[in-house]
Formats: C-alpha cells, sequence, structure tokens
C-alpha cells in the first residue's frame, strides 16, 4: 500500500526479524552506489537492537522501511551514527532524515557529553549531518580505538584507509560535539 503511514521509533526486541533483510539492502545498496561499506552481520544488528541501540522505520502493517544504530567508542567519548538504510521501496519520501534525525537523539540523549560521528561517503547523509550541526573533521579527530577501524577492513577502500594510516579515505568523517553546540 503506498499511501501506509510509515512509524519511526526505537527498535524492540521484535524487530529483530528484520536483521537479515537490513545487512542484505546495506550490501545491495552500497553495490548498486559503487560505495564502500563496512559490513555487519546478522548477530550485530541483533546485539544492537537489543541492546536499545537502534532506530527503525516499518509500516502500519509491519514491513520494514528502515533502519540505522549507535555504537559508542574510546570510553563513551564518542558515539557514531552508523548502518543508516531505506528500502528502495521507500526511498525519496524522507524517511532517511526522519531516522537520521531520530539516531541522533538516540545519541544525544544516551550519551549527552559524548561527541557524535558520522562517516560516510554519501553527499546526502552528508546534507542530513550539517542540518543537525555536524561539521567535517579529520579522521585523527574521531575515535581511535582500533575495533572501530577494524570494521573498514570489510569495505572495498580499506587499502586506500590503510595506505593514509588511517588519517584519511574515501569517506567524509563528520562530528557532532556537544560543546560547541
Amino acid at each position: 500500500m503506498e499511501d501506509e503511514r510509515i512509524i519511526i521509533r526505537s527498535a524492540i526486541p521484535s524487530d529483530v526479524v528484520f536483521a537479515d533483510q537490513i545487512i542484505h539492502e546495506m550490501e545491495s545498496s552500497a553495490i548498486v552506489r559503487g560505495s564502500g561499506i563496512s559490513k555487519r552481520s546478522v548477530a550485530a544488528i541483533i546485539e544492537k537492537i537489543d541492546a536499545g541501540k537502534a532506530i527503525v522505520a516499518v509500516t502500519e502493517s509491519g514491513e520494514w522501511v528502515g533502519f540505522s544504530y549507535i555504537e559508542t567508542w574510546d570510553n563513551e567519548k564518542f558515539v557514531s551514527n552508523s548502518g543508516l538504510i531505506v528500502s528502495p521501496d521507500h526511498r525519496n519520501q524522507g524517511v532517511a532524515s526522519l531516522i537520521k534525525t531520530q539516531i541522533f537523539e538516540l545519541s544525544r540523549s544516551r550519551y549527552p557529553l559524548a561527541k557524535v560521528f558520522s562517516i560516510t561517503s554519501g553527499s546526502a547523509i552528508m546534507k542530513l549531518n550539517t542540518r543537525l550541526g555536524f561539521e567535517p573533521v579529520t579522521y585523527g579527530e574521531i575515535a581511535q580505538e582500533p575495533t572501530f577501524w577494524d570494521g573498514c577492513k570489510s569495505c572495498v577502500s580499506y587499502d586506500v584507509l590503510q595506505s593514509k594510516n588511517r588519517c584519511n579515505c574515501l569517506c567524509t568523517a563528520m562530528m557532532f560535539d556537544p560543546k560547541l553546540n
């Protein structure tokens, strides 16, 4: 149903049924765009949902529409907004913007003193980040925890990142610093 209402909310335990669909769409979308992606596992998506660190969009009838999650780094000094994806059937309807706003609000409410960052190669996400008060930063200004960078290993651009000693890559790092806003 094309005009069915879309609900964007904190993920609940029963949303784990969407985990496989979410990771499939993340990978498929990256291939279509020709961009890099940090691949996620079904288990990782389920962990984010179970931990209350995810936002999901669904139709009133329960169809999956979109998803994003947060993760903390460097002893909660940083929070990343990650994995934003919208089902192709629901793109260009403003869903990504609403999910991004809610994932940002979740980051701020759970970790009010943390710097919130996002790494992307997509101009649409850069525009959304800018509207929320994010500014471009160098890679040296974001999380430095080795586990964070391990997530980049599955990206097609990982060799670029490594050759630049994790100082830059093809993605743009953007950050919201609560002390400046």
